[in-house]
């Protein structure tokens, strides 16, 4: 009872404060409204008052003072008090201390006054009421009670049947039966029955139950009846035994309680007239078995749709038939009604929502539903209780529905008027009803509609609370969860629904959708034994329609789909997405299927591919770790075909994939490239042919006709799809700079665990993905959006750290899109129409654009970067693409053609009809036009560009350093890194080279960039992944186009070439005049380059299939069959390629497939193009090299030192040690005097000065010539003689050098074929006889020899302080220096490794098809080290610090030690490290 603690201090201080507080609350309780809980508290109250004065805590007179006021409070409170009194004596009874009974003994005597005796005899136990007076001996009192109890609770009063007259029964029934449609009340009734009972002498009970049974059939007099009962009725209790003895009656077997009796029932308990607790006793089943039940209900579910996936055996049928018919029999014994449910009806059908509930409460979830009578009955409830918000709120524009009438109950609950009273019975009535609202679908339609009528209600006006708000939209959304999703399933196919449910769930963010669906389909369908079932037959009917789909019957299995979809659509898809991902040929015919499908279908097919994505038990790759799993390329390209077909929304598919690349996880960016490439037609591929190529450099409807594999069309509303979402949702940056990132990311966070091939193939993936995304934002966004979201390039770069090529290439339509918007402005206002003013007027819009962009990227690299390269021209390589370069003239006119040629023959076609014709040649003609304009329009463009780049040229390239570390940083921060990002990019590259060389721009040095190109491509190669491989392979044949059309005739060469500086051998400070021929390499001397070009690559391609790694032969074989085209063309050197890639298809037959297969299809391709191979004297002109005369040098990228060798092992020998001269030569190459540079003009093949013998092959024009030039330089050197001298005795020790090195063991892999080591000992004989019979040269003596490297080195330094910036050969080197470093290089080199043997062997085999004295142009090969630094060294540039001056001669203590010197070795004060291409 103590319910109310009373604070300690008011006892305390009772006489000061506690006493009127007390008084104070005890008023305050009693003017509360609820009485029930009034009368709890002030008992609680009184008891702890009293409860201190049995403690001794207070005194017995104050309290009793206090007691007596409260007397007035209530006309009760005497009882109340007594019920104190009555606790109290219970709790002191039991009590040991009898000064506490004697407390509580004074205290009721002292109330005695104001408490009547006759309350506390009921109350107070007979030995307390003996001590207070009131009774004489409680012995004689309990006597008397009990015999008292006996007469009137167990002594029956038998009334004589004989007294009681049947005639007073059938008034009774008249007076009850009359019409009451006058002005006849219950209180008129009530005064005739008392009558008849006291004139009849008959049973007051019988009277009770005859007036049910009237009212049993007169049920719809409620209002008599229950006023009569309540007038009539005294206890009850006794009603209830009444009911419940009419219940028991229908409660055997076979028997059906009506449904009267339920109503009266159902009307005593709303009126209060009887109690739930003690009618449900009296009705049956019991509780118990209900739950019972419940669980055989869900057990049996689960065995049907057990047996329903299981595959069943002839013999298992029919035990289950048999069994079946058991059940089916025992089913036939019908069993007593539920009569628990049977009120619980008759409870709703009135509007007792209350007594409902708690009957629902008592049985399990869903129980009561279960039962369509019950669901009826509440979902009607539930229309009239929301019928008032419906009219208001809910009602679609233009629909009348049904008016439904309020209930006559004003006990029933209130109908809702807004939203905030749905939340005080409606959704908990919906609650209730769970999946059952199946039962009622235009209720289902109210409740969406009233939740589509709060969401714009929202939206519109904010008037409620934001608390509120948040608790509506919780409410609706488990509703949507628990009701609405249930229901659907239920319902048989019902389409409408569920288009009327996607207009609530589409106001929704597609989070909390997303979230429903997972709830729906992973949870919902076990919690109902009706959805376990249903869960079941649907499993079924899926596998029967997958089982026949096919391309031929798509419309009538994708009706069948449709229909199966409509109520169950997360069940279906589960299994036909599980379908999908072992078999992917049903990728057609399953999306051509989904054509019948409901909006929020689509919606759930989206989250189900999600979720089968997302799935944590499937691996993405496959067993053998190399490849991404089937099953995941399956549904990427589901996702790609389903998405552009349908209007389904993206935002959560891309949100999908943005999160897994913010996890670090690039498998999942194939979605995104498979649903751009068939939403937007934007198809990224390598292997794209020359034509398509080509169309890729047009404009976006060229690109669209002939720059892919298939025809892309109505992408138009698929692409505004995709974008809006992207836009919406901000995910098209944030994507853009994840997959750039993420590149890296591959390689270093995910790289670690994964195969290497696993990780190239994730990494072409991140970024193919990028570039086909970043395409279609640049070719979809309006200029003001790409603008408004792409930061500038310093912020990409610095800020997101953005890799370079990434950053360029997301801006880049940036900048095309600010420099035509400048130059519409700039032409705007200034109205001129001459083709010169529009061109200034463009490169006044470029200037204004990309200044900003020149002083972003300086911080993009050191400062000493732009010692070389202007900010302007790194801006301009990076910003420009091949449609500023050039017009696809002959792919516009192919695409017209075609477009002709498909109106003629619409046009000869008689099937078509009249009106497709029309419109199929309107549709042609349109195209035709468009291509004609876009043609015209970028060629106008074209000429602007290639204006402005004319003025800028100059002011590209500084002159501060060497031509080779110009072309270095060309190389390494422009060319290199943007040839490989994507195929169009590859062409563009090897343009820009070539445009750049057109221009004619100062410090750039064709022949060098060039050369870097061809001589450089092992490391390339061998870091390159496989899509990369191909654009390497792309820019190469480029490159080599453009070399192959200067080699083919000359007149090509003189008209593009001669006169440029690219092409000068000897840079003077003054800069290029143009007019002094004996500057430029002439047209035979620059085949002789093109040659030794065609060897780099040969040799750098066996070394690549040399080496056993995949990774190198599987590129090198790649790039090989891109450059076909235009490699080889020389037949030893196809040849020698061809050996080699034999070979490979002989050891990787069974070991690597893919490699076995890329070499038969290069060998084939191979041998289809011998045909167009020519012998090397074709190529280029052979000569005889001279044994007497001395040797010249030619300066410039294609020059050596190095005098032709004896045989071809000494040419491996010695031309490493000339190939790092040459590296250095070209980076600090110094001007000559004008006879060496004219000596240039009769170099050959490889770059050696010597001049020819009697046998050389050119006519009489150019002996003559010859001869002027040797007897010019004759006269002018002044150490000409001694120089001869020098060579002829080098050429002596190169002699005795071979023969001991032919004594030396051979090791490596493989051997040198018979035929070729014939060959090369016939040559290796011959040339000797020839030194033989030409060698007359004396030895230079040593003092004469030091003098001449004095003189030499005077000179160097002389033109190096002239000319800080030009470009020579390095001086002649002294006899003992030279000899003794060839001599301990031969020592190095005859112990190499075994791996590296076969491949000095495999470039000895090749040099022996070269005549002497022509190998190796301005050779850049690796120099011949030991194979373990030649693996470890690239062809790094010299440093900066010294700017090229090579060490030219050992010191004393240096070549006593015997140690090694290295050529390319910098000054001892030097160490600072370059980092190479």
């Amino acid at each position: 009872m103590a319910t109310l603690i009373l604070p300690a201090e008011w006892f305390k201080n009772w006489e000061k404060s506690g006493k009127q507080e007390f008084v104070q609350l005890c008023k305050d309780l009693t003017e509360k409204t609820d009485h029930g809980s009034q009368i709890r508290e002030i008992q609680a109250a009184l008891y702890e008052l009293c409860h201190q004065v049995v403690q001794g805590n207070l005194k017995l007179d104050l309290v009793v003072g206090v007691l007596g006021d409260m007397m007035d409070l209530r006309d009760d409170m005497p009882s109340v008090l007594a019920d104190v009194f009555s606790i109290l004596d219970l709790e002191t009874g039991a009590l040991e201390e009898k000064n506490k009974r004697d407390h509580y003994t004074q205290l009721v005597g002292a109330c005695l006054f104001f408490v009547p005796e006759a309350i506390l005899k009921e109350r107070l136990d007979p030995e307390t009421l003996e001590s207070l007076g009131l009774i004489k001996q409680a012995h004689q009192f309990n006597q008397k009670i009990v015999k008292i109890k006996t007469k009137l609770f167990y002594k029956q009063q038998k009334f004589n049947l004989l007294r009681e007259e049947n005639e007073g029964y059938a008034k009774l029934i008249t007076e009850l039966g009359q019409d009451l449609s006058g002005n006849i009340t219950s209180h008129i009734v009530l005064e005739s029955i008392k009558s008849l009972i006291g004139c009849f002498n008959l049973d007051p009970n019988r009277v009770l139950d005859i007036i049910l049974e009237v009212y049993e059939s007169r049920s719809d007099q409620d209002d008599f009846f229950l006023s009569l009962i309540k007038s009539y009725m005294c206890e009850p209790l006794t009603l209830c035994h009444i009911l419940g003895f009419k219940f028991k009656f229908y409660q055997e077997p076979n028997e059906e309680t009506p449904k009267s009796l339920y109503h009266i029932a159902a009307a005593l308990l709303h009126h209060n007239l009887i109690e739930l607790e003690d009618l449900y006793i009296h009705l049956m089943p019991l509780d118990a078995a209900i739950v019972e039940e419940h669980k055989n209900e869900i057990s049996e579910a689960k065995q049907i749709a057990r047996k329903l996936v299981m595959v069943v055996l002839p013999s298992d049928k029919n035990e289950d038939k048999e069994k079946e018919k058991d059940k089916e029999e025992e089913k036939n014994d019908k069993p007593p009604d539920n009569q628990k449910l049977g009120l619980l009806e008759a409870l709703l059908r009135i509007g007792d929502w209350l007594h409902a509930q708690s009957i629902m409460d008592q049985m399990p979830s869903f129980y009561a539903t279960s039962h369509k009578p019950i669901a009826l009955a509440l979902c009607q409830l539930v229309h009239l209780t929301v019928e008032p918000l419906y009219r208001r709120a809910g009602v679609p524009k233009g629909a009348r529905g049904c008016v439904m009438h309020p209930l006559r109950n004003k006990r029933a609950p209130q109908p809702a008027e807004n939203f905030e009273d749905l939340r005080r019975d409606i959704f908990s009535m919906l609650g209730y009803l769970g999946p059952h609202l199946s039962h009622d679908p235009i209720l289902f339609a109210k409740i969406v509609r009233l939740g589509k009528a709060f969401m714009k209600e929202v939206g519109e006006n904010w008037t409620l609370h934001y608390d509120a708000i948040e608790t509506l939209l919780s409410c609706f959304l488990s509703v949507a969860d628990q009701v609405l999703l249930p229901s659907l399933s239920l319902m048989e196919c019902n389409a409408c629904m569920s288009e009327e449910l996607w207009g609530l769930f589409k106001l929704f963010p597609y989070y909390h959708r997303y979230r429903l669906y997972g709830q729906w389909k992973n949870e919902t369908y076990s919690s109902h034994p009706l959805l376990v079932k249903v869960k079941a037959q649907t499993v079924e009917r899926a596998k029967y329609i997958m089982k026949r789909l096919t391309k031929e019957n798509v419309k009538q299995s994708g009706r069948q789909i449709g229909k199966l979809s409509h109520s169950n659509p997360t069940i279906l898809f589960d299994y036909m997405l599980s379908q999908i991902q072992w078999y992917d040929n049903l990728i057609v015919p399953v999306v051509d299927s989904l054509k019948y499908l409901t909006s929020l279908n689509y919606d759930v097919l989206a989250y189900c591919i999600i979720e089968a994505l997302a799935n944590p038990e499937k691996e993405k790759m496959k067993h053998d770790d190399t490849t991404i799993s089937s099953w995941l390329q399956s549904l990427a390209s589901l996702c790609g075909a389903v998405f552009r077909k349908y209007p389904i929304e993206l935002a959560g598919l891309l949100q999908y994939v943005t999160n897994q690349l913010k996890a670090g996880k690039s498998f999942d960016l194939l979605i995104l490239k498979e649903v751009v490439q068939k939403m937007a037609g934007i198809e990224i591929t390598d292997e794209m042919t020359s034509e398509q190529l080509e169309a890729m450099t047009g404009g976006e409807q060229l690109k669209a006709e002939g720059g892919y594999f298939g025809q892309i069309r109505n992408t138009k509303k698929s692409s505004q799809r995709l974008k809006d979402a992207l836009l919406d949702h901000e995910l098209a940056l944030p994507l853009c700079l994840l997959m750039a990132q993420q590149r890296n990311g591959v390689v270093f966070l995910e790289g670690g665990e994964k195969h290497l091939k696993l990780v190239g193939h994730l990494y072409d993936q991140c970024h193919d993905t990028l570039v086909q995304f970043g395409g279609f934002l640049a070719s979809n966004l309006s200029t003001e959006d790409y603008i408004k979201r792409v930061p500038s390039i310093d912020i990409l770069c610095n800020q997101f750290h953005t890799p370079h090529d990434a950053a360029f290439f997301l801006s880049r339509p940036m900048y095309a899109h600010q420099i035509l918007s400048k130059y519409d402005e700039l032409k705007k206002a200034e109205k001129g129409n001459r083709q010169q003013q529009k061109a200034h007027k463009y490169v006044a819009a470029c200037e204004q654009v990309m200044a900003p962009v020149h002083e972003a990227v300086i911080s993009l690299h050191p400062a000493r970067v732009w010692d070389d390269l202007r900010p302007q021209f790194y801006a301009t390589f990076w910003s420009l693409t091949m449609y500023d370069l050039a017009v696809p003239q002959s792919a516009y006119d192919r695409e017209v053609n075609k477009l002709k040629a498909q109106i003629k023959a619409i046009e000869e076609n008689p099937e078509i009809p009249l009106n497709k014709k029309k419109k199929e040649k309107e549709r042609c003609t349109a195209l035709q036009e468009k291509l004609q304009e876009e043609e015209k329009k970028q060629l106008e463009h074209v000429q602007r560009v290639l204006h402005r780049l004319k003025l800028e040229k100059d002011n590209w390239l500084l002159a501060k350093s060497t031509k080779n570390e110009t072309i270095t940083k060309f190389l390494q921060l422009c060319l290199f890194p943007r040839c490989i990002f994507s195929s169009i990019d590859a062409v563009y590259c090897a343009r820009f080279v070539e445009l750049v060389h057109q221009q004619k721009t100062p410090n750039f040095c064709t022949l060098l960039c060039y050369d870097r190109v061809f001589s450089a491509t092992i490391y390339t190669v061998a870091s390159c992944t496989e899509n990369e491989s191909h654009r390497y392979g792309r820019f190469l044949c480029c490159m080599l186009e453009t070399v192959t059309r200067w080699h083919s005739d000359r007149a090509i060469y003189e008209k593009e070439c001669v006169n440029y500086p690219g092409f000068l051998t000897i840079f003077r400070a003054t800069g290029f005049d143009g007019g002094n021929k004996a500057d430029q390499l002439d047209y035979e001397n620059f085949r002789h380059v093109v040659h030794k070009w065609h060897y780099m690559l040969t040799k750098a391609s066996v070394h690549c299939l040399e080496t056993g790694d995949y990774t190198h032969i599987r590129n090198i074989l790649i790039v090989l069959t891109k450059i076909l085209p235009c490699y080889p063309k020389v037949l030893n050197l196809g040849q020698a390629l061809e050996c080699r890639v034999h070979k490979i298809c002989l050891e990787e037959k069974d070991k690597r497939p893919d490699l076995y297969a890329l070499a038969m299809g290069y060998s084939g391709r191979l041998k289809s193009q011998k045909v167009h191979m020519v012998p090397e004297n074709e190529f280029h002109h052979k000569e005889q090299p001279a044994r007497t005369t001395p040797a010249s040098q030619q300066n410039g990228p294609g020059s050596t030192g190095k005098p032709a060798t004896s045989t071809s092992k000494m040419e491996e020998g010695t031309s490493e040690d000339g190939d790092r001269g040459k590296d250095k030569s070209q980076g600090t190459t110094k001007p000559v005097n004008k006879a060496n540079s004219a000596a240039a003009k009769v170099t050959t093949s490889n770059g050696n000065g010597a001049l020819n013998s009697t046998k050389t092959v050119k006519d009489r024009d150019d002996k003559e010539k010859s001869g002027k030039e040797k007897k010019e330089k004759k006269e002018k050197t002044p150490g000409g003689i001694s120089d001869t001298k020098a060579e002829n005795r080098r050429e002596k020790q190169r002699d005795e050098r071979a023969g001991k090195e032919e004594r030396m063991p051979r090791e490596g892999k493989e051997k040198t074929p018979k035929a070729d080591r014939e060959k090369l000992k016939s040559e290796e004989k011959s040339i000797k006889d020839d030194k033989a019979k030409a060698g007359n040269g004396e030895p230079m003596e040593p003092s004469r020899e030091r003098d001449a490297i004095k003189e030499s080195k005077s000179k160097e330094k002389g033109d190096r302080n002239a000319m800080p910036g030009s470009l020579k050969s390095p001086g002649s080197r002294s006899e003992s220096a030279e000899s003794e470093r060839d001599h301990k290089r031969r020592k190095l080199d005859s112990h190499s490794s075994p791996s590296h043997s076969s491949s000095v062997k495999v470039s000895m085999h090749l040099q022996s098809h070269l005549p002497p004295g022509k190998r190796f142009v301005g050779d850049r090969r690796p120099p011949a080290f030991p194979d373990r630094r030649r693996k470890r060294m690239l062809p790094l540039p010299v440093s900066q610090k010294c700017r090229g001056k090579i060490r030219p001669a050992p010191t004393e203590s240096e070549r006593e030690s015997g140690r090694r010197l290295d050529r390319r070795e910098c000054r001892p004060e030097c160490r600072e490290l370059v980092i190479g291409v």
